[in-house]
C-alpha cells in the first residue's frame, strides 16, 4: 500500500469535529486499534485551507497524540500526517478515496524552523 507524505507548512488546518473514537465495525461497535502499538484510535475532522481552496478531510490519530485546548475552529497542526489511497469492493459497488493518518494533533501552529 502507498503511504503519501502530507506537507502542510502552507496550509492552515482547523477542527470542525472533535476526536472520537474510531469504530473498526459499525455492527459490532469493535473499536480502531492501532495493529503494532494496539493504542486505541480517535478521528477528528479538520477543514484544510490552501492553495486559495478548502477540503474537509477526516484524520485518524492514536489516542495518546491527542494535544491539549482542541475545541471547534481551534487552529492546529499535524505531526507525520500521511495519505493512503484505498479502494474496495461491497455488494458488487467499487468506492476508493484516501485515509489520512498523523501521528500527533496539537493545537496552535507549529514552531518556525531556524535555519
Amino acid at each position: 500500500m502507498r503511504v503519501i507524505p502530507v506537507d502542510t507548512s502552507s496550509a492552515t488546518l482547523l477542527v470542525t469535529k472533535l476526536p472520537e473514537v474510531k469504530v473498526r465495525d459499525r455492527q459490532t461497535g469493535e473499536v480502531a486499534v492501532d495493529p503494532v502499538t494496539n493504542d486505541r484510535l480517535m478521528v477528528l475532522e479538520l477543514v484544510f485551507i490552501a492553495e486559495g481552496g478548502s477540503d474537509m478531510i477526516k484524520v485518524t490519530v492514536p489516542e495518546k497524540g491527542i494535544g491539549d485546548g482542541l475545541v471547534m475552529g481551534t487552529a492546529v497542526f499535524l505531526s507525520g500526517l500521511v495519505a493512503r489511497p484505498w479502494e474496495s469492493e461491497f455488494g458488487g459497488r467499487t468506492r476508493h478515496g484516501i485515509a489520512y493518518r498523523a501521528d500527533a494533533v496539537m493545537a496552535g501552529a507549529p514552531a518556525a524552523v531556524q535555519g
